[in-house]
């Protein structure tokens, strides 16, 4: 896979991105990760990429052009290697990332990320180039970068061989729209908190059982709009 990443804050990248799964993904050849400053594709000669909006308002508003200009060159440039690419838009106005969402982009063989600002980006980029809109939660942050980095995580951690331990997939939080099972690991015995006695029985089969049983549990607990929606999709 081929992620580019679209920002006018490129340095905020390399510290999270350049480390644990991503830089492992990368070193394997799993992942192709590039950051691009949106500046270097404005005409504007003092780098601008924003302006004020049409009809007045407060904020300012980020220019087609250099987006068109980013988007258009990376396209091109990558068009031999790989098929289209999916062009994504970080946004509060977007879709919620989930799970799901995560695994089908993860399927894709190259994603162009877009950095959202300011007030916004102009409209004419959501209409032309733009192929979804997405965000990760009903809050507002600065800019699109830290939801860019979110999804560079999802997404990548599902590609094909970058896990050590495929099977550890199929038993994450959000699968089959239940969560994770209670985890413990030695001590057995800390401070007179006991680990379950299912869980040092050496009995595999009543230990799944009971694992799939808490996740039961914990989702209906924490989560009842997922428990909700697993009852909705097991009886579709």
């Amino acid at each position: 896979m081929r992620i580019d990443v679209i920002t006018i804050f490129p340095k905020m990248f390399a510290p999270v991105l350049g480390e644990s799964i991503i830089k492992r993904a990368q070193a394997k050849g799993k992942l192709k990760l590039y950051i691009h400053d949106l500046r270097d594709f404005t005409d504007d000669k003092h780098r601008k990429v924003d302006d004020r909006p049409f009809g007045g308002g407060c904020g300012m508003v980020m220019r087609p052009e250099p987006i068109f200009n980013a988007v258009e060159a990376l396209t091109q440039n990558a068009k031999r290697k790989t098929q289209n690419a999916k062009i994504i838009l970080l946004c509060p106005q977007g879709k919620k990332l989930t799970q799901a969402h995560a695994k089908k982009l993860s399927q894709a063989k190259h994603l162009i990320l877009i950095c959202g600002h300011y007030e916004g980006v102009d409209e004419r980029v959501r209409k032309e180039i733009v192929d979804q809109e997405i965000s990760i939660g009903d809050y507002v942050l600065t800019g699109g970068e830290l939801p860019a980095m979110v999804l560079v995580d999802s997404v990548t951690r599902l590609i094909p061989g970058v896990l050590g331990d495929k099977n550890s997939l199929n038993f994450e939080s959000f699968e089959g729209n239940l969560l994770e099972y209670p985890q413990y690991t030695r001590p057995s015995d800390f401070r007179g908190m006991r680990v379950p006695d299912i869980l040092l029985s050496g009995n595999h089969i009543k230990i799944e059982a009971w694992r799939k049983e808490e996740s039961v549990k914990r989702t209906k607990l924490r989560r009842p709009d997922l428990f909700k929606k697993r009852g909705e999709t097991r009886h579709g």
